[in-house]
């Protein structure tokens, strides 16, 4: 795993729009609807490198040689009464590269830049039903709640949400 700077992600952002074209068409609702192009996913990726030069972001990929497998995002809140916690965003592996624990490794790592970084609360939301969860649910996330028809699938069908929450210790790593 590396953690992308904003450099690093403008030159990455065809290969991470690669990414999230195949999760996205592989069926995974990460926010966007299918048919994704690649020319929409590029210019989301594009559009992230502001955020991560202004430590709101840090995003994290997974490597085979130069191919993105996997990547995973930190979002930090600007808010003054929230620096105690982050959102997990974006954890992503492409379908082909499902199964080999990619997805458990960047929760793991964005986890522990949370914990290094002092951060003691971390959340998410995710399809309910999905995958995901049991990645979550195994990994010690605790779901705090569905929202119903939160959000539409790829195809555009509007589904339930759950949302997770987990404190991290800002002295011990996750591991």
């Amino acid at each position: 795993m590396i953690r992308l700077d904003a450099t690093q992600l403008l030159e990455r952002a065809g290969d991470l729009a690669d990414l999230l074209v195949g999760t996205v068409n592989g069926g995974a609702s990460v926010g966007f609807l299918a048919p994704l192009a690649r020319a929409q996913a590029l210019t989301w990726w594009q559009e992230r490198a502001a955020d991560i030069a202004a430590g709101l972001l840090a995003v994290w990929a997974a490597l085979d040689g130069d191919r993105v497998l996997g990547t995973v995002g930190l979002a930090f809140p600007g808010k003054a009464n929230s620096g105690h916690r982050a959102e997990i965003v974006k954890l992503m592996v492409h379908p082909d590269a499902r199964g080999r624990g990619l997805g458990r490794g960047l929760l793991t790592t964005a986890q522990d830049a949370a914990a290094a970084a002092g951060i003691t609360l971390l959340h998410l939301d995710t399809e309910t039903g999905s995958p995901a969860e049991r990645l979550y649910r195994s990994a010690g996330w605790t779901p705090a709640g569905a929202i119903p028809d939160y959000a539409a699938d790829p195809g555009g069908v509007l589904r339930p949400t759950t949302i997770y929450y987990k404190h991290v210790p800002a002295t011990a790593l996750t591991r």
